[in-house]
């Protein structure tokens, strides 16, 4: 069983035993800014009947009790504890071990019931638990030894806060010998306050919080130091900088407290402090020797990190409904107009970084799609050594590796919510000498990946998919292990997609042989169309694919258009509304992505194209839409693979037209980031909109009304008002956004985070021509 699924029936546990409030009496010993800060936070959510507290220094005691915060306080434990069924020990961890002393006193005298739940708020673990080992003849079944992540400069009873510990983690060591309802009321009694709870063995606990928060206190504290031996530390002090002061503003820390953490937790700090050592003498050697590439990377790479893990952590829950807090009010406007940009090509930005990173020689790009799932793909290959310079305003410069160049990551690779990202970099990985495991957030991590798992293991690979629908994470062991390279395959692709086509010519750079790729129809071609701009041969016939192994890709210029997944949302905005007329500039028509405008132009929208050329390889034109009386349609099925990621604003369009539109031949589209197919249907009927789901496809009856006069007919509601839910899906989202052009009411969306994901800023810019979005955070 997983930590999660331990953690999800402890609380199952307390809530059957769960009474109101959660406990009888809490006894906290030690009112500094932690233990006054969880009294507090207790008291304003009425979560015991009464709290007590234990401290060396009375006028605390006397005050919480004079501000009603606690029922009773005193020096001595044995004076008050009696009846505690919850006792927070938060004292710095060197006294931890007199105060079990003063517990077990209790239990023996009959104070304290045995199995009463005993806890700390030590920020380290081996030791708080080593001290109770020394004290107790066997752990305490009550014993959760816990450690809030929080904090604040200042420190003290008067410092207390009750929101101390919202959206902040709380670590809980599960041992063994304690009883689960015991951790399960903890958690219980953390999360009521407004924490994440963590389960975490302690050894790790106390690896990680040496690398994360002990030595960061340290070096802050010695740089301190450092400054002010200076015989100008005057000086120093005055002129230091913002980076300076915010660096540094931890070591106004309490000196005792991290003392006693500094010897408590010595080993993993020690370990810490070796290993930064080792990295501030390469970045020494790198200054020396100015080795201006080497350092740009060091530094490219530590900038993306931190911004990627921020975005990693907050992007982690995306389709978990209860950390959702961002939602659209959308009120109905009539119409659009303008010239606009649109963002570069997500697909083609993801293989720029990739066959950028495998060349030999630098590759410069612009355009560049700076939204969340390009950085995932630029993060990964950072993560493998790649140095790359950018993003600065879609600029980015890579030095590329080579085709042999890559390097194991230290961690796995995380994949955000990118699909393309997971599906193409297992074919890359699957011929690397290394093991790799790739990984992403909750709904990528419920995915298929067995339909680029299967074919890649016909060719040699070993890789591991998750469960029994085989999904991430995936696990990839590298040739090294296998000790043979892949064997090209020819493989005749159930469905046409171009990800899983993608994958296969990727893995077949590195394979003995011809690797073809038979595809049931056209897919979108960028991979083969970039390996040519990197002077790698590849052989198209008809539908067939093919690649030799062991060629090399040499570095380039690369132009990213825009992108014509994210110019749909303003096509069909103009389309479906009154007097609207849009022009979005220099749009990639690859031939492959142009279904969405082969199916607007049959559904006798007004489309034209103008100033068409060619950039990096991909042919681009100014795309001009105006207001439209849509029809409805029998999409044909080969216009479908040419459409997939469209399919869920031209569902917007649909309800718009004339008559009936019937969409068959999509099963890809219930394996999206979510059952696109389901999930806008659900959202239309929320609106009005009759349809009716297929299994491959669905059935809209369209709202629009003959007329002869077209202002009439664009401008009538279709939609009414509603709260839709996007079920963490971008494309949802934006799409149900364009719907509000001919909406009656209000519309609402939840959960639009995920557009960051493919096209950042879409708010601003639909507001811009004349859309009336507002973004509202809870």
């Amino acid at each position: 069983m997983s930590s999660q699924q331990k953690t999800q029936q402890y609380k199952n546990l307390a809530l059957l035993n769960a009474q109101s409030p959660l406990f009888n009496q809490v006894c906290v010993i030690g009112l500094g800014l932690i233990g006054a800060s969880i009294a507090q936070a207790i008291k304003n959510n009425g979560l015991a009947e009464r709290i007590v507290a234990v401290d060396r220094h009375e006028p605390s005691l006397k005050e919480a009790i004079q501000h009603g915060l606690l029922d009773a306080g005193s020096v001595v434990l044995s004076e008050i504890v009696s009846g505690s069924d919850l006792i927070i020990i938060a004292v710095p961890a060197q006294a931890v071990q007199a105060v079990f002393i003063d517990i077990k006193n209790a239990m023996d005298s009959g104070l304290l019931a045995t199995d009463c739940i005993i806890t700390d708020v030590c920020s380290t673990k081996v030791n708080i638990i080593d001290a109770a080992k020394a004290v107790f003849e066997t752990l305490p079944v009550g014993l959760v030894p816990a450690h809030p992540i929080a904090g604040a400069e200042n420190s003290g009873y008067h410092a207390r806060r009750a929101t101390l510990f919202v959206n902040h983690s709380v670590i809980i060591c599960e041992l063994p010998t304690t009883s689960h309802l015991a951790i399960a009321k903890l958690s219980q009694l953390w999360e009521a306050v407004g924490a994440s709870v963590m389960p975490m063995e302690a050894a790790h606990h106390d690896a990680i919080l040496a690398h994360t928060s002990h030595l960061p206190h340290l070096l802050a504290f010695n740089l301190v130091e450092q400054l002010a031996s200076h015989d100008d530390n005057l000086d120093m002090f005055r002129y230091a900088a913002g980076g300076f002061r915010d660096f540094t503003r931890i070591a106004a820390s309490d000196p005792k407290m991290w003392h006693d953490i500094f010897f408590a937790n010595q080993s993993a700090i020690i370990s810490a402090l070796d290993e930064y050592s080792v990295y501030l003498s390469d970045i020494r050697q790198l200054i020396i020797d100015k080795n201006s590439t080497a350092l740009m990377g060091l530094l490219g790479r530590a900038q993306a990190a931190r911004r990627h893990f921020g975005h990693m952590l907050a992007s982690t829950p995306y389709t978990d409904t209860s950390a959702m807090s961002a939602s659209y009010n959308i009120t109905p406007s009539n119409t659009v107009s303008g010239t606009i940009t649109i963002p570069g090509d997500k697909s083609i930005s993801h293989r720029s970084i990739m066959l950028g990173s495998l060349a030999t020689g630098v590759t410069h790009v612009t355009g560049f799609l700076e939204g969340e799932d390009a950085l995932a793909t630029l993060q990964a290959f950072r993560d493998m050594g790649v140095i790359i310079e950018g993003p600065d305003n879609g600029n980015l410069t890579i030095h590329g590796v080579g085709m042999n160049g890559l390097k194991p990551s230290k961690t796995p690779l995380y994949m955000g919510n990118s699909g393309t990202s997971m599906r193409l970099l297992a074919g890359i990985l699957a011929a690397q000498a290394f093991d790799s495991v790739l990984t992403g957030d909750t709904s990528l991590n419920k995915r298929p990946m067995e339909r680029i798992a299967a074919p890649l293991r016909q060719m040699g690979a070993v890789i591991q998919s998750t469960g029994q629908k085989g999904t991430a994470p995936l696990s990839i062991t590298g040739r090294d292990s296998v000790g043979t390279p892949l064997q090209g395959i020819e493989y005749d692709m159930p469905v046409a997609s171009a990800q899983i086509k993608s994958c296969l010519l990727l893995a077949g750079l590195w394979a003995e042989g011809t690797t073809t790729v038979t595809q049931p129809e056209v897919s979108r071609d960028h991979t083969e169309r970039m390996l040519s701009a990197f002077g790698y041969p590849v052989t198209v016939d008809g539908n067939r694919i093919s690649v030799e192994g062991g060629g090399t890709l040499k570095g380039g210029d690369i132009a990213v258009p825009a992108d014509i997944s994210s110019a749909a949302f303003f096509m069909v905005a103009a389309a479906i509304s009154q007097d609207s007329e849009l022009t979005l500039k220099q749009v990639g028509i690859n031939p492959t992505r142009t279904g969405i405008i082969d199916i607007l132009k049959l559904m006798q929208a007004d489309i034209s194209l103008s100033n068409e050329t060619h950039v990096g390889g991909e042919p681009v034109a100014d795309i001009t839409i105006r207001g439209s009386n849509l029809v409805g349609i029998e999409i044909p099925e080969y216009l479908v693979p040419l459409a997939i990621d469209e399919f869920p604003v031209l569902f917007i369009a649909a309800s718009c037209a004339q008559g009936r539109t019937i969409l068959t031949g999509a099963k890809e589209l219930r394996v999206k980031e979510s059952d696109r197919i389901a999930v806008m249907a659900e959202g239309l009927q929320t609106l009005g909109v009759d349809c009716t789901v297929t299994e491959d496809g669905l059935i809209i009856e369209g709202k629009g009304t003959q007329s002869q006069n077209s202002d009439i007919n664009n401008s009538q509601p279709v939609f009414g008002g509603g709260d839709i839910v996007s079920h963490h899906d971008h494309r949802i989202a934006m799409s149900f956004a364009v719907a509000s052009l001919r909406a009656s009411q209000q519309i609402s969306i939840e959960g639009i985070e995920t557009i960051n994901t493919s096209f950042p800023g879409f708010a601003e810019l639909a507001n811009q021509i004349g859309m009336s979005i507002d973004v509202v955070s809870a």
